[in-house]
């Protein structure tokens, strides 16, 4: 495998191209101080990985990804790092990183982690995996906060995704056939879904 270290810290550079060459899979093709000469490098010279730094000068490791995944979207890109910011977490996850680890891991886990995403994997430190859950679990909170249900319409809503009819849901709610068949017309209008299949589903993503 071929590999483009980035890291603005000399000494990290050096130690990481020392100990992938300790690998006979590994091939280190270069060397890079931040993000854009990292984009600079690839222009020059494809690697089939980058082990990119966050916190770096002129081009953060968060851009150098987004930058490099535009252009060269073969390139995996592993972010390696001291800083479990969920911010960062999410910014590089979603610019196309296929990695997101910590310094503080063992030698053999990095090697293992890279090994891993050649593969077609994705891997995340045990406590950048725990961050992102909880990012993802909040997320989806706001977004049923911003949907401004009634509690009424949650409970119709719920009952559509369990499976149950209008008739069915009638007798538990303790109403009308009509008032039900009103409530769902309701809430594919609100939530600009076609059917009650697409509800079910959207309950289904959002709310379990």
């Amino acid at each position: 495998m071929r590999v483009l270290i980035v890291d603005d810290d000399a000494l990290i550079r050096d130690s990481l191209k020392m100990l992938l060459e300790l690998e006979g899979d590994f091939e280190v093709l270069g060397l890079a101080g931040n993000g854009q000469e990292a984009l600079d490098f690839c222009r020059r010279d494809l690697p089939d990985l980058v082990l990119m730094d966050i916190r770096m000068p002129v081009m953060d490791g968060v851009m150098g990804t987004k930058r490099i995944k535009a252009l060269y979207p073969q390139v995996q890109v592993v972010i390696l790092t001291t800083f479990r910011d969920d911010e960062y977490i999410k910014e590089a996850l979603k610019n196309g990183a296929a990695g997101y680890i910590l310094k503080s891991q063992p030698a053999d886990s990095i090697i293992d982690s890279l090994r891993a995403v050649a593969k077609g994997n994705i891997v995340l430190e045990r406590d950048v995996a725990t961050s992102l859950s909880s990012m993802l679990r909040e997320d989806r909170k706001k977004g049923r906060e911003g949907l401004n249900l009634t509690e009424r319409e949650l409970e119709i809503m719920s009952a559509v995704g369990r499976g149950l009819s209008n008739r069915e849901i009638a007798q538990d709610l303790f109403l009308s056939e009509g008032t039900v068949r009103n409530y769902v017309t309701s809430l594919l209008e609100k939530l600009n879904l076609r059917d009650r299949t697409q509800l079910a589903l959207f309950y289904v993503r959002n709310f379990e």
